[in-house]
């Protein structure tokens, strides 16, 4: 293993994605279990994606954690898709989670016909619960959830919003081969907003592969800015980001453990 500081934000880079998925749902597990001990319900936001695939396999083979007490989030959902179809968000943690174990999951609906008063709905949810972790990745162009740049307001006063997609961020998803064209991939989607994310104590990003090298460098080396979401990261009082060989290729200041 790694390590480095970005501002508050610990990094943890590992030999691959298998033991970076091990190590990140260790750290998702411990925080589970801390908050289990005198609590008798907690949140949780969930996050999707090729990034998390790893996190959620191992957490699914954890026997002691007690999933009876967790209150589930997701971070967003594509406008228009079906839980049926391959690229949704809901319908992927239905599969990956174990949901009848679980206290309650509550979905964004991307179906509705009223998206606005969907995510107005969510957003009360999300502050009646008022969860104590959140799983996140990082787009390739930097966004956190569906926030992209310039999309994202760092001072938004909504916790779920309709935004609109970037080129950068649909190329992405057809790249990863969750849509037949790049065409397909919708224009819109729910997503919480930056200072939802930034309000949860305690954050835990999961960032692998060669092809989130040069924004995690960004992660690095730019300034704070909407024009690169993730670089918030670095104010957190308590995020960890995890990498691994491929991804951290850019970062000098990685020391050996």
């Amino acid at each position: 293993m790694k390590t480095s500081q970005q501002g508050t934000l610990l990094v943890e880079s590992y030999v691959d994605n298998c033991i970076l998925g091990n190590a990140d749902a260790d750290k998702t597990s411990n925080e589970i279990l801390r908050l289990a001990r005198d609590r008798e319900t907690f949140g949780v936001i969930f996050a999707t994606g090729a990034s998390q695939f790893e996190t959620l396999r191992h957490l699914r083979k954890r026997v002691d954690l007690p999933w009876h007490k967790i209150i589930g989030f997701h971070l967003d959902e594509y406008v228009g898709l079906t839980p049926e179809h391959g690229a949704s968000f809901r319908g992927y943690l239905r599969e990956a989670l174990p949901l009848s174990k679980m206290k309650a999951f509550y979905e964004l609906d991307g179906t509705s016909s009223n998206p606005d008063k969907t995510a107005e709905q969510y957003a009360a949810r999300l502050r009646e619960v008022n969860p104590s972790l959140c799983l996140l990745g990082i787009g390739e162009n930097g966004h956190l959830t569906f926030n992209d740049p310039w999309e994202a307001d760092f001072n938004d006063p909504k916790d779920v919003r309709l935004v609109n997609l970037d080129d950068q961020c649909r190329e992405q998803q057809y790249a990863e081969g969750w849509f037949d064209s790049i065409a397909d991939v919708p224009l819109r989607a729910l997503t919480l907003t930056v200072p939802a994310i930034m309000r949860v104590p305690m954050l835990i990003a999961g960032v692998p592969g060669k092809r989130k090298a040069a924004i995690v460098k960004k992660v690095f080396d730019a300034p704070i800015t909407p024009g690169c979401p993730a670089t918030i990261l670095g104010t957190h009082p308590n995020a960890t980001l995890y990498l691994d060989t491929e991804s951290s290729t850019g970062i000098t200041s990685l020391l050996h453990e």
